[in-house]
């Protein structure tokens, strides 16, 4: 049996701090009448700038794991000179300022950016398009998959690999047959996590995408223009959602390791 004796005052700090994540849950669901959940459900406004953001947060989060799984295999494989400055330059987007992170952003993609200008002659934007707004998403929430699939790639012995190179396996087919499918739990992790993040984010997006607006953009503008009363159903709307898309990709999660 497992021991669960626990230090005095564990509990009560562990309820505090349950009672803080779920209290502003509660009260913003609570204050919303059902007739306004259902006005704001029609409300074609708020359901694009729903349905926006979550297909932004899941191109970000497609391009995160084809572009950042590589990294962070290398990172939990290979030991060089910088490492560690490397892996404090991949968390930098969790540190810095998400304002700045815009700002920075569009230095870079912007129509006059050093990135922006060039694409922008093929066709190609980012300020105030659909692709600005993956951008800054992918920016501030990459480093949660990237360091949740070094993790994983860690967690797999490095001795199968080395067999399966001596028995003539390329260093591809390692990774596929061998790396990949014992540490694919932790990259779906990563990858929900970094979903989910991409979601919420509001300051890189609102300065290199205003427009379309996703919605917290759009809960931003509505409390600016209309206060607290017009904006709680929007809120109260968004959180039911993400609630309901969050666990059935952990009950997918769930199953699926259950079944492995």
């Amino acid at each position: 049996m497992k021991n669960r004796s626990f230090p005095l005052g564990f509990p009560i700090a562990a309820s505090l701090i349950i009672l803080f994540i779920i209290l502003p849950i509660l009260v913003t669901l609570l204050s919303v009448t059902l007739e306004g959940l259902l006005k704001t459900i029609t409300d074609e406004s708020v359901a694009r700038s729903i349905g926006l953001t979550l297909f932004a947060a899941a191109i970000a989060t497609v391009f995160g794991v084809l572009l950042g799984i590589p990294l962070s295999y290398i990172m939990a494989r290979v030991n060089f000179p910088g490492k560690s400055l490397l892996a404090g330059v991949i968390d930098l987007p969790l540190i810095i300022p998400h304002t700045a992170a815009g700002i920075a952003l569009l230095l870079v993609f912007g129509r006059q950016g050093i990135l922006g200008k060039p694409f922008s002659e093929l066709g190609l934007f980012f300020t105030d398009h659909l692709g600005g707004i993956v951008v800054g998403m992918m920016f501030v929430s990459l480093p949660l998959l990237i360091n949740a699939s070094r993790e994983a790639f860690q967690s797999v012995s490095l001795e199968l690999e080395q067999v399966a190179r001596v028995d003539g396996a390329s260093p591809w087919q390692v990774f596929w047959h061998i790396t990949l499918p014992l540490s694919w739990r932790g990259i779906l992790s990563g990858a929900i996590t970094m979903w989910a993040r991409g979601i919420s984010e509001f300051g890189a997006v609102v300065i290199l995408a205003y427009s379309p607006k996703t919605i917290s953009v759009l809960l931003y503008e509505r409390f600016q223009g209309f206060g607290l009363e017009s904006t709680t159903p929007v809120a109260a709307l968004l959180l039911l959602l993400v609630l309901f898309v969050f666990l059935i990709l952990r009950w997918i999660e769930n199953s699926l390791a259950n079944e492995g």
